[in-house]
């Protein structure tokens, strides 16, 4: 499959991608991180639009520079046709298609979506994640069932792209744990192995742990022949974003010379920090502080087996907190504290950790 200037799949070298952490109208500072990816070696670099601004500030962004793009969509898929003479690749999330135009069937989203692919040379990617399914996709499964509605939405997705010979798209299906990562992917190559993959674990969090997860999930899918583009999703601040390229490369690197991990009992069990990558859609960039903040807190927990997650802004961290047991997502003066799925109120910045540090307490009672 054609990106840009790559090709990708069919025994090609794999390539390792990122996505843009500035906002994406402020358009000095977009190029300077695209340019800076890919001198680093990131092959494609992805960038969020959700309002015709954004839409406006990536054509701006495309004059300054050669990377290959991809444009993120999540909630208004309409945006596509703004932004597809302006990049390689759209990458939608099936689970969002929902928001906009909710009578509209999914499957007609799907087709101009295509159709708007196509009309500007770009490739798709079907983009499906474990904290972001369509609410009627979870339905047909079991509540403890992720895998299910992940793969079977690739698999429908990808099958519609098929009955309207749309041919240039790959797929990829993400999860925060990294066993499920391999779990999902290896099952949809068992079924598609025509269809390239891109390959990641969401929310890794920050580095080292984030890359040893990425580096589990790569290591065994990898050796397998099953992987064609991969990420490492780190929560690192703006500067430090290059730290995925460099980061994935290793990973391939070590995996290429047979240094491997996999196997091995890399992940404790206890207590297990999930963050976002920082990407444009952060309201407050305190977010990445407050994320360290959090894993220093909370060390006294480690023995415990609880998932704490903190997510940066408001389009995935409402439905990306609901399978951890405690959840915060940020938004730009307050962050939402979450039980699970139930919600416990609104706090700064400057209050968050005491609040959280008392739920965490008291969680860790009840498991006593």
């Amino acid at each position: 499959m054609r990106i840009g200037l790559l090709v990708i799949g069919d025994g090609n070298p794999i390539v390792v991608q990122s996505m843009c952490a500035t906002k994406t109208t402020d358009i000095d500072k977009t190029v300077v991180q695209v340019e800076k990816l890919a001198a680093v070696g990131a092959g494609v670099v992805r960038i969020a639009v959700d309002s015709p601004r954004d839409a406006e500030a990536l054509a701006a962004v495309r004059e300054r520079t050669r990377a290959n793009l991809s444009v993120d969509l999540q909630e208004n898929y309409r945006l596509a046709a703004d932004v597809a003479p302006f990049v390689d690749k759209i990458r939608y999330n099936p689970g969002h298609l929902y928001h906009h135009q909710p009578g509209r069937p999914w499957q007609e989203k799907v087709r101009f979506l295509a159709e708007t692919a196509g009309e500007h040379d770009c490739a798709i990617r079907i983009g499906v994640n474990c904290g972001s399914l369509d609410p009627a996709k979870r339905e047909d499964f079991a509540s403890g069932d992720s895998i299910g509605p992940m793969l079977e939405s690739a698999l429908q997705h990808a099958e519609l792209l098929d009955s309207i010979s749309f041919v240039r798209y790959c797929v990829s299906l993400k999860d925060s744990d990294p066993a499920k990562v391999v779990e999902v992917n290896r099952r949809f190559a068992a079924e598609r192995p025509d269809v390239p993959l891109h390959l990641g674990v969401t929310e890794a969090g920050m580095p080292p742990e984030g890359i040893l997860k990425t580096r589990l999930a790569l290591e065994q899918l990898i050796s397998r022949g099953i992987g064609d583009t991969i990420r490492v999703s780190l929560t690192v601040p703006n500067a430090r974003k290059h730290e995925e390229i460099e980061a994935g490369r290793q990973i391939l690197d070590d995996i290429a010379a047979g240094r491997m991990l996999s196997g091995q009992d890399m992940l404790s069990g206890g207590l297990n920090i999930i963050s976002c990558p920082s990407c444009s859609r952060v309201e407050n960039e305190a977010f990445v502080e407050l994320a360290g903040q959090v894993r220093e807190m909370t060390r006294y927990a480690a023995e415990y087996p609880i998932t704490i997650a903190v997510m940066g802004c408001r389009v995935n961290g409402p439905g990306e907190t609901d399978d951890a047991d405690l959840g915060l997502w940020c938004g730009p003066k307050f962050v939402n504290l979450k039980r699970g799925n139930r919600s416990l109120g609104a706090f700064s910045y400057a209050e968050i950790l005491l609040r959280l540090k008392r739920e965490l307490d008291a969680l860790i009672a009840s498991l006593s």
